[in-house]
Protein backbone atom coordinates (compact mmCIF):
# COMPACT_ATOMS: atom_id res chain seq x y z
CA UNK A 1 0.00 0.00 0.00
CA UNK A 2 1.24 3.48 -0.91
CA UNK A 3 -0.15 6.77 0.39
CA UNK A 4 1.19 10.01 -1.05
CA UNK A 5 0.11 13.48 0.00
CA UNK A 6 0.37 15.89 -2.92
CA UNK A 7 0.47 19.28 -1.22
CA UNK A 8 0.05 22.59 -3.03
CA UNK A 9 1.36 25.44 -0.90
CA UNK A 10 -0.34 28.25 -2.84
CA UNK A 11 -3.74 26.80 -1.93
CA UNK A 12 -2.59 25.17 1.33
CA UNK A 13 -4.33 22.09 -0.11
CA UNK A 14 -3.63 18.38 0.13
CA UNK A 15 -4.70 15.89 -2.51
CA UNK A 16 -4.04 12.19 -1.97
CA UNK A 17 -2.82 9.26 -4.05
CA UNK A 18 -3.53 5.79 -2.61
CA UNK A 19 -2.31 2.65 -4.38
CA UNK A 20 -2.78 -1.02 -3.47
CA UNK A 21 -2.08 -4.01 -5.68
CA UNK A 22 -2.30 -2.05 -8.92
CA UNK A 23 -5.42 -0.05 -8.06
CA UNK A 24 -5.43 3.68 -7.25
CA UNK A 25 -7.78 6.08 -5.53
CA UNK A 26 -7.36 9.85 -5.80
CA UNK A 27 -8.87 12.07 -3.12
CA UNK A 28 -9.65 15.76 -3.79
CA UNK A 29 -7.54 16.17 -6.97
CA UNK A 30 -6.36 19.52 -8.27
CA UNK A 31 -7.64 20.74 -11.61
CA UNK A 32 -4.51 19.77 -13.54
CA UNK A 33 -4.79 15.99 -13.49
CA UNK A 34 -1.90 14.75 -15.62
CA UNK A 35 0.42 14.32 -12.59
CA UNK A 36 -2.00 11.76 -11.10
CA UNK A 37 -2.24 9.88 -14.38
CA UNK A 38 1.55 9.89 -14.75
CA UNK A 39 2.00 8.70 -11.16
CA UNK A 40 -0.33 5.77 -11.69
CA UNK A 41 1.42 4.87 -14.95
CA UNK A 42 4.77 4.90 -13.13
CA UNK A 43 3.35 2.36 -10.66
CA UNK A 44 1.82 0.29 -13.46
CA UNK A 45 -1.51 0.91 -11.77
CA UNK A 46 -5.03 1.94 -12.79
CA UNK A 47 -6.99 4.79 -11.25
CA UNK A 48 -10.13 3.08 -9.97
CA UNK A 49 -11.87 5.77 -7.88
CA UNK A 50 -11.99 9.55 -7.51
CA UNK A 51 -13.21 10.54 -4.05
CA UNK A 52 -14.40 14.05 -3.19
CA UNK A 53 -14.75 14.99 0.47
CA UNK A 54 -17.23 17.79 -0.35
CA UNK A 55 -17.95 20.54 -2.86
CA UNK A 56 -14.82 22.61 -2.46
CA UNK A 57 -15.26 26.37 -2.20
CA UNK A 58 -11.64 27.49 -2.29
CA UNK A 59 -10.49 25.71 -5.45
CA UNK A 60 -11.79 23.96 -8.56
CA UNK A 61 -11.22 20.23 -8.29
CA UNK A 62 -9.99 18.04 -11.15
CA UNK A 63 -12.58 15.34 -10.61
CA UNK A 64 -14.49 15.82 -13.88
CA UNK A 65 -11.44 15.89 -16.14
CA UNK A 66 -9.81 12.98 -14.30
CA UNK A 67 -12.96 10.90 -14.68
CA UNK A 68 -13.08 11.68 -18.40
CA UNK A 69 -9.42 10.76 -18.86
CA UNK A 70 -9.46 7.53 -16.82
CA UNK A 71 -13.04 6.28 -16.73
CA UNK A 72 -12.90 6.18 -12.94
CA UNK A 73 -16.16 7.09 -11.16
CA UNK A 74 -16.48 10.22 -9.02
CA UNK A 75 -17.68 9.47 -5.49
CA UNK A 76 -19.32 11.90 -3.08
CA UNK A 77 -20.88 11.28 0.31
CA UNK A 78 -24.57 11.49 1.21
CA UNK A 79 -26.54 14.68 0.47
CA UNK A 80 -24.44 15.53 -2.59
CA UNK A 81 -26.12 16.27 -5.92
CA UNK A 82 -24.18 16.79 -9.14
CA UNK A 83 -24.90 17.80 -12.72
CA UNK A 84 -22.55 15.05 -13.97
CA UNK A 85 -22.40 11.28 -13.46
CA UNK A 86 -21.28 10.41 -9.95
CA UNK A 87 -21.77 7.84 -7.22
CA UNK A 88 -23.52 9.26 -4.16
CA UNK A 89 -22.29 6.87 -1.51
CA UNK A 90 -24.12 5.81 1.62
CA UNK A 91 -22.76 6.28 5.11
CA UNK A 92 -20.49 3.31 6.01
CA UNK A 93 -20.36 2.12 2.40
CA UNK A 94 -17.17 0.21 1.56
CA UNK A 95 -15.04 0.52 -1.58
CA UNK A 96 -12.42 -2.17 -2.23
CA UNK A 97 -9.04 -0.96 -3.48
CA UNK A 98 -6.56 -3.74 -4.16
CA UNK A 99 -5.87 -5.34 -0.79
CA UNK A 100 -7.27 -2.44 1.25
CA UNK A 101 -10.65 -0.77 1.60
CA UNK A 102 -12.02 2.76 1.91
CA UNK A 103 -15.06 3.35 4.13
CA UNK A 104 -17.43 6.29 3.87
CA UNK A 105 -17.97 8.30 7.07
CA UNK A 106 -20.61 10.94 6.47
CA UNK A 107 -19.62 13.93 8.61
CA UNK A 108 -21.93 16.88 7.91
CA UNK A 109 -21.10 20.24 9.46
CA UNK A 110 -18.58 22.07 7.31
CA UNK A 111 -21.12 21.41 4.57
CA UNK A 112 -24.01 18.97 4.62
CA UNK A 113 -22.38 16.59 2.11
CA UNK A 114 -18.99 16.67 3.87
CA UNK A 115 -17.56 13.17 4.16
CA UNK A 116 -14.39 11.62 5.58
CA UNK A 117 -12.85 8.48 4.09
CA UNK A 118 -11.43 5.85 6.44
CA UNK A 119 -8.69 3.66 4.97
CA UNK A 120 -8.43 0.13 6.37
CA UNK A 121 -5.27 -1.83 5.67
CA UNK A 122 -4.76 -5.39 4.38
CA UNK A 123 -5.72 -6.78 7.79
CA UNK A 124 -8.89 -4.71 8.07
CA UNK A 125 -7.36 -2.37 10.66
CA UNK A 126 -8.20 1.34 10.65
CA UNK A 127 -5.09 3.02 9.25
CA UNK A 128 -5.80 6.57 8.06
CA UNK A 129 -8.59 9.12 7.92
CA UNK A 130 -8.82 11.47 4.94
CA UNK A 131 -10.72 14.13 6.80
CA UNK A 132 -11.39 16.75 4.13
CA UNK A 133 -12.53 20.00 5.74
CA UNK A 134 -14.24 18.23 8.64
CA UNK A 135 -11.08 17.95 10.75
CA UNK A 136 -7.90 19.94 10.28
CA UNK A 137 -4.80 19.78 12.41
CA UNK A 138 -5.52 22.28 15.17
CA UNK A 139 -8.96 23.25 13.92
CA UNK A 140 -12.17 22.15 12.20
CA UNK A 141 -13.89 23.37 9.05
CA UNK A 142 -15.78 26.65 9.15
CA UNK A 143 -19.54 26.07 9.46
CA UNK A 144 -20.76 29.12 7.55
CA UNK A 145 -20.69 27.83 3.97
CA UNK A 146 -24.25 26.56 3.65
CA UNK A 147 -25.21 26.34 0.00
CA UNK A 148 -27.61 28.86 -1.43
CA UNK A 149 -31.18 27.86 -0.71
CA UNK A 150 -30.29 25.73 2.31
CA UNK A 151 -32.30 26.81 5.34
CA UNK A 152 -29.38 26.40 7.74
CA UNK A 153 -27.57 28.88 9.95
CA UNK A 154 -23.90 28.63 10.84
CA UNK A 155 -25.02 27.58 14.31
CA UNK A 156 -27.05 24.74 12.76
CA UNK A 157 -24.04 23.55 10.79
CA UNK A 158 -21.77 23.85 13.83
CA UNK A 159 -24.19 21.62 15.74
CA UNK A 160 -24.02 18.99 13.00
CA UNK A 161 -20.22 19.24 13.03
CA UNK A 162 -20.10 18.68 16.79
CA UNK A 163 -22.10 15.46 16.39
CA UNK A 164 -20.06 14.29 13.40
CA UNK A 165 -16.77 14.69 15.21
CA UNK A 166 -17.93 12.92 18.33
CA UNK A 167 -19.84 10.11 16.64
CA UNK A 168 -17.56 9.37 13.67
CA UNK A 169 -14.06 10.79 14.27
CA UNK A 170 -13.23 10.83 17.98
CA UNK A 171 -14.09 7.12 18.52
CA UNK A 172 -11.25 6.17 16.14
CA UNK A 173 -8.05 4.80 17.64
CA UNK A 174 -5.39 7.32 18.65
CA UNK A 175 -2.85 5.91 16.18
CA UNK A 176 -5.07 6.48 13.12
CA UNK A 177 -3.29 8.94 10.83
CA UNK A 178 -5.13 12.15 9.91
CA UNK A 179 -4.70 13.49 6.38
CA UNK A 180 -6.62 16.81 6.13
CA UNK A 181 -7.55 18.71 2.99
CA UNK A 182 -5.86 21.93 4.13
CA UNK A 183 -3.13 23.40 6.31
CA UNK A 184 -2.14 26.86 7.53
CA UNK A 185 -3.03 29.60 5.07
CA UNK A 186 -6.40 28.22 4.01
CA UNK A 187 -9.51 30.33 4.49
CA UNK A 188 -11.52 27.17 5.26
CA UNK A 189 -10.69 27.37 8.98
CA UNK A 190 -9.43 29.84 11.59
CA UNK A 191 -6.39 28.28 13.26
CA UNK A 192 -4.92 25.58 11.05
CA UNK A 193 -1.55 24.06 11.90
CA UNK A 194 1.47 24.35 9.62
CA UNK A 195 1.76 20.56 9.89
CA UNK A 196 -0.05 18.58 7.19
CA UNK A 197 -0.13 15.09 8.73
CA UNK A 198 -1.08 14.11 12.29
CA UNK A 199 -2.93 11.48 14.30
CA UNK A 200 -6.28 11.23 16.01
CA UNK A 201 -4.56 11.00 19.39
CA UNK A 202 -2.58 14.18 18.82
CA UNK A 203 -5.73 16.03 17.82
CA UNK A 204 -7.61 14.86 20.89
CA UNK A 205 -4.81 16.37 22.96
CA UNK A 206 -4.24 19.64 21.09
CA UNK A 207 -7.29 20.57 19.01
CA UNK A 208 -9.62 22.88 20.93
CA UNK A 209 -12.65 21.51 19.08
CA UNK A 210 -12.06 17.94 20.26
CA UNK A 211 -12.01 18.59 23.99
CA UNK A 212 -13.66 15.65 25.72
CA UNK A 213 -15.52 17.83 28.24
CA UNK A 214 -16.83 20.31 25.67
CA UNK A 215 -20.61 20.81 25.46
CA UNK A 216 -22.34 21.33 22.15
CA UNK A 217 -23.17 24.90 23.14
CA UNK A 218 -19.50 25.63 23.93
CA UNK A 219 -18.45 24.06 20.64
CA UNK A 220 -20.88 26.15 18.61
CA UNK A 221 -19.73 29.31 20.37
CA UNK A 222 -16.02 28.65 19.90
CA UNK A 223 -16.22 27.41 16.30
CA UNK A 224 -18.31 30.37 15.13
CA UNK A 225 -16.50 33.03 17.18
CA UNK A 226 -14.21 35.29 15.17
CA UNK A 227 -15.10 33.95 11.73
CA UNK A 228 -14.24 36.47 9.02
CA UNK A 229 -16.60 36.58 6.03
CA UNK A 230 -15.66 33.94 3.45
CA UNK A 231 -14.06 35.17 0.20
CA UNK A 232 -16.65 36.14 -2.37
CA UNK A 233 -15.39 33.67 -4.96
CA UNK A 234 -16.23 30.67 -2.75
CA UNK A 235 -19.82 30.16 -4.03
CA UNK A 236 -18.61 30.41 -7.63
CA UNK A 237 -16.08 27.61 -7.11
CA UNK A 238 -18.77 25.47 -5.45
CA UNK A 239 -20.96 25.99 -8.51
CA UNK A 240 -18.18 24.89 -10.86
CA UNK A 241 -17.43 21.83 -8.75
CA UNK A 242 -21.12 20.83 -8.74
CA UNK A 243 -21.98 21.66 -12.34
CA UNK A 244 -18.79 21.31 -14.36
CA UNK A 245 -16.14 23.43 -16.04
CA UNK A 246 -13.97 23.78 -19.13
CA UNK A 247 -11.00 21.43 -19.46
CA UNK A 248 -7.84 23.12 -18.28
CA UNK A 249 -6.10 22.43 -21.62
CA UNK A 250 -8.64 24.67 -23.35
CA UNK A 251 -8.20 27.38 -20.71
CA UNK A 252 -4.43 27.33 -21.22
CA UNK A 253 -4.75 27.38 -25.00
CA UNK A 254 -6.99 30.45 -24.88
CA UNK A 255 -4.80 32.25 -22.37
CA UNK A 256 -1.40 31.70 -23.95
CA UNK A 257 -2.08 34.33 -26.58
CA UNK A 258 0.95 36.59 -27.01
CA UNK A 259 0.10 40.28 -27.50
CA UNK A 260 2.44 43.05 -28.62
CA UNK A 261 2.44 46.16 -26.42
CA UNK A 262 0.11 47.88 -28.89
CA UNK A 263 -2.28 44.91 -29.06
CA UNK A 264 -2.12 44.48 -25.28
CA UNK A 265 -3.02 48.14 -24.71
CA UNK A 266 -5.86 47.93 -27.22
CA UNK A 267 -7.24 44.77 -25.61
CA UNK A 268 -7.17 46.39 -22.17
CA UNK A 269 -9.02 49.44 -23.44
CA UNK A 270 -11.55 47.59 -25.57
CA UNK A 271 -12.46 44.62 -23.36
CA UNK A 272 -12.30 46.10 -19.87
CA UNK A 273 -10.09 43.20 -18.85
CA UNK A 274 -8.15 43.39 -15.59
CA UNK A 275 -4.43 43.81 -16.20
CA UNK A 276 -2.86 41.44 -13.67
CA UNK A 277 0.86 41.87 -12.97
CA UNK A 278 2.32 38.77 -11.32
CA UNK A 279 6.00 39.76 -11.19
CA UNK A 280 7.94 40.45 -7.99
CA UNK A 281 7.24 43.29 -5.56
CA UNK A 282 10.59 44.84 -6.47
CA UNK A 283 9.84 44.85 -10.19
CA UNK A 284 6.34 46.26 -9.75
CA UNK A 285 7.64 49.13 -7.60
CA UNK A 286 10.10 50.19 -10.31
CA UNK A 287 7.53 50.19 -13.09
CA UNK A 288 4.20 48.75 -14.19
CA UNK A 289 1.38 49.22 -16.68
CA UNK A 290 -0.87 51.99 -15.32
CA UNK A 291 -3.92 50.78 -13.35
CA UNK A 292 -2.66 47.18 -13.35
CA UNK A 293 -3.29 45.04 -10.27
CA UNK A 294 -0.31 43.39 -8.62
CA UNK A 295 -0.64 39.88 -7.17
CA UNK A 296 2.77 38.22 -7.28
CA UNK A 297 2.96 34.65 -8.51
CA UNK A 298 5.51 33.79 -5.83
CA UNK A 299 3.25 34.72 -2.90
CA UNK A 300 -0.24 33.54 -1.87
CA UNK A 301 -1.29 34.03 -5.46
CA UNK A 302 -4.46 32.06 -6.17
CA UNK A 303 -6.33 32.81 -2.92
CA UNK A 304 -5.63 36.56 -3.24
CA UNK A 305 -6.81 36.52 -6.85
CA UNK A 306 -10.03 34.88 -5.73
CA UNK A 307 -10.52 37.19 -2.79
CA UNK A 308 -9.82 40.45 -4.63
CA UNK A 309 -10.89 39.97 -8.26
CA UNK A 310 -14.08 38.23 -7.04
CA UNK A 311 -15.78 37.70 -10.42
CA UNK A 312 -14.49 34.48 -12.00
CA UNK A 313 -15.99 35.58 -15.33
CA UNK A 314 -13.70 38.63 -15.40
CA UNK A 315 -11.40 38.70 -18.42
CA UNK A 316 -7.71 38.92 -17.50
CA UNK A 317 -4.61 40.19 -19.31
CA UNK A 318 -1.26 39.13 -17.85
CA UNK A 319 2.03 40.86 -17.28
CA UNK A 320 4.39 38.04 -16.38
CA UNK A 321 8.06 37.17 -16.47
CA UNK A 322 8.67 35.47 -19.84
CA UNK A 323 8.41 31.72 -19.49
CA UNK A 324 5.86 31.71 -16.66
CA UNK A 325 2.73 32.32 -18.74
CA UNK A 326 1.32 28.78 -18.62
CA UNK A 327 2.09 28.42 -14.92
CA UNK A 328 0.18 31.62 -14.19
CA UNK A 329 -2.83 30.64 -16.26
CA UNK A 330 -2.91 27.22 -14.59
CA UNK A 331 -2.80 28.73 -11.13
CA UNK A 332 -5.57 31.19 -12.01
CA UNK A 333 -7.72 28.30 -13.20
CA UNK A 334 -7.29 26.53 -9.85
CA UNK A 335 -9.62 29.12 -8.33
CA UNK A 336 -11.94 29.30 -11.31
CA UNK A 337 -10.50 32.24 -13.25
CA UNK A 338 -10.66 30.75 -16.74
CA UNK A 339 -10.87 33.90 -18.84
CA UNK A 340 -7.26 34.88 -19.39
CA UNK A 341 -7.30 36.31 -22.91
CA UNK A 342 -3.61 37.00 -23.46
CA UNK A 343 -0.29 38.15 -22.07
CA UNK A 344 2.19 40.93 -22.79
CA UNK A 345 4.75 39.43 -25.16
CA UNK A 346 8.27 40.13 -23.96
CA UNK A 347 7.02 41.16 -20.52
CA UNK A 348 7.21 44.63 -19.02
CA UNK A 349 10.56 45.32 -20.71
CA UNK A 350 8.76 45.18 -24.07
CA UNK A 351 6.25 47.73 -22.76
CA UNK A 352 9.04 50.14 -21.83
CA UNK A 353 10.90 49.60 -25.11
CA UNK A 354 7.68 50.53 -26.93
CA UNK A 355 7.80 53.88 -25.06
CA UNK A 356 4.47 53.20 -23.40
CA UNK A 357 3.44 55.18 -20.33
CA UNK A 358 4.16 53.42 -17.06
CA UNK A 359 3.66 54.05 -13.36
CA UNK A 360 5.78 53.44 -10.22
CA UNK A 361 5.12 53.09 -6.49
CA UNK A 362 6.48 55.61 -3.99
CA UNK A 363 8.31 53.59 -1.36
CA UNK A 364 10.61 54.29 1.59
CA UNK A 365 12.63 52.09 3.90
CA UNK A 366 11.56 51.67 7.51
CA UNK A 367 14.69 53.56 8.56
CA UNK A 368 13.75 56.54 6.38
CA UNK A 369 10.20 56.43 7.70
CA UNK A 370 11.52 56.52 11.25
CA UNK A 371 13.97 59.34 10.64
CA UNK A 372 11.92 61.62 8.42
CA UNK A 373 8.20 60.81 8.58
CA UNK A 374 7.20 59.08 11.82
CA UNK A 375 6.00 62.25 13.57
CA UNK A 376 3.80 63.36 10.68
CA UNK A 377 2.65 59.95 9.56
CA UNK A 378 -0.85 58.58 9.22
CA UNK A 379 -0.29 54.83 8.91
CA UNK A 380 -2.65 52.22 7.51
CA UNK A 381 -1.89 48.58 8.24
CA UNK A 382 -3.36 46.14 5.69
CA UNK A 383 -2.69 42.96 7.68
CA UNK A 384 -5.48 40.81 9.09
CA UNK A 385 -7.23 42.00 12.28
CA UNK A 386 -5.60 39.29 14.40
CA UNK A 387 -2.14 40.32 13.23
CA UNK A 388 -2.93 43.96 13.93
CA UNK A 389 -4.26 43.31 17.43
CA UNK A 390 -1.24 41.18 18.21
CA UNK A 391 1.17 44.07 17.54
CA UNK A 392 1.06 47.26 15.47
CA UNK A 393 2.56 50.69 14.91
CA UNK A 394 1.25 53.12 17.52
CA UNK A 395 -1.78 55.09 16.26
CA UNK A 396 -1.95 53.05 13.06
CA UNK A 397 -5.34 52.10 11.63
CA UNK A 398 -6.23 48.61 10.45
CA UNK A 399 -7.57 48.42 6.89
CA UNK A 400 -7.30 44.68 6.04
CA UNK A 401 -6.41 43.94 2.44
CA UNK A 402 -9.33 41.50 2.11
CA UNK A 403 -11.75 44.38 2.65
CA UNK A 404 -9.70 47.34 1.46
CA UNK A 405 -12.52 48.60 -0.75
CA UNK A 406 -14.66 49.07 2.36
CA UNK A 407 -12.04 51.42 3.85
CA UNK A 408 -11.28 53.70 0.89
CA UNK A 409 -13.33 56.55 2.34
CA UNK A 410 -11.12 56.52 5.46
CA UNK A 411 -7.95 57.31 3.51
CA UNK A 412 -6.84 60.97 3.41
CA UNK A 413 -7.64 62.65 0.10
CA UNK A 414 -4.89 65.22 0.67
CA UNK A 415 -1.46 64.97 2.19
CA UNK A 416 0.71 61.90 2.43
CA UNK A 417 -0.12 58.66 4.21
CA UNK A 418 1.73 55.38 4.63
CA UNK A 419 0.77 51.73 4.14
CA UNK A 420 2.42 48.48 5.16
CA UNK A 421 1.75 44.78 5.77
CA UNK A 422 3.92 42.10 7.37
CA UNK A 423 6.66 41.79 4.77
CA UNK A 424 5.71 43.84 1.71
CA UNK A 425 3.65 41.49 -0.48
CA UNK A 426 0.16 42.46 0.66
CA UNK A 427 0.88 46.18 0.88
CA UNK A 428 2.02 46.11 -2.76
CA UNK A 429 -1.29 44.49 -3.70
CA UNK A 430 -2.99 47.29 -1.75
CA UNK A 431 -0.82 49.89 -3.50
CA UNK A 432 -1.89 48.61 -6.91
CA UNK A 433 -5.57 48.66 -5.91
CA UNK A 434 -5.28 52.23 -4.60
CA UNK A 435 -3.57 53.40 -7.79
CA UNK A 436 -6.19 51.70 -9.93
CA UNK A 437 -8.80 53.73 -8.01
CA UNK A 438 -6.93 56.99 -8.64
CA UNK A 439 -5.40 57.23 -5.15
CA UNK A 440 -1.70 58.11 -5.40
CA UNK A 441 -0.90 60.11 -2.25
CA UNK A 442 0.51 57.18 -0.28
CA UNK A 443 3.94 55.75 0.45
CA UNK A 444 4.64 52.06 0.94
CA UNK A 445 6.99 51.07 3.79
CA UNK A 446 9.36 48.53 2.26
CA UNK A 447 9.72 45.28 4.18
CA UNK A 448 6.52 45.86 6.15
CA UNK A 449 6.11 45.29 9.86
CA UNK A 450 9.22 43.11 10.06
CA UNK A 451 11.37 46.01 8.86
CA UNK A 452 9.47 48.44 11.09
CA UNK A 453 10.35 46.44 14.19
CA UNK A 454 13.97 46.05 13.12
CA UNK A 455 14.19 49.84 12.73
CA UNK A 456 13.10 50.31 16.35
CA UNK A 457 9.87 52.13 15.57
CA UNK A 458 7.45 52.26 18.50
CA UNK A 459 4.82 49.53 18.37
CA UNK A 460 2.06 48.35 20.72
CA UNK A 461 2.64 45.78 23.43
CA UNK A 462 2.60 42.22 22.11
CA UNK A 463 -0.61 40.18 22.52
CA UNK A 464 -0.29 36.42 22.09
CA UNK A 465 -2.33 35.37 19.01
CA UNK A 466 -3.78 32.36 20.85
CA UNK A 467 -5.59 34.74 23.23
CA UNK A 468 -7.23 36.74 20.41
CA UNK A 469 -10.86 35.84 19.77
Amino acid sequence: MTIEQIYTGCLAQGAYYIESNGEVAIIDPLREVQPYIDRAAKDGAKIKYIFETHFHADFVSGHITLAKETGAPIIYGPNASTAFDSIIAKDQQEFKLGNVSIHVLHTPGHTMESTCYLLRDENGKDHALFSGDTLFLGDVGRPDLAQQGADLTQEDLAGYLFDSLREKVMPLADEVIVYPAHGAGSACGKNLSKETVGTIGEQKQSNYALRADMTKEEFIQEVTDGLLPPPQYFPLNVKMNKEGYTDIDEVIKKGTHALSPEAFEAAANETGAVVLDVRSVEDFVKGHVPRSIFIGIDGGFAPWVGALLMDVQQEVLLVVEPGREEETITRLSRVGFDNTIGYLEGGFEAWKKAAKEYDTVNQVTAETFKAEHQSEAKVFDVRKPGEFISEHVLDAENTPLDFLNDHLSELPSEGKFFIHCAGGYRSMIAASILKSRGIHNFVDIAGGFSAIKEAGINVSDYVCPSTIK
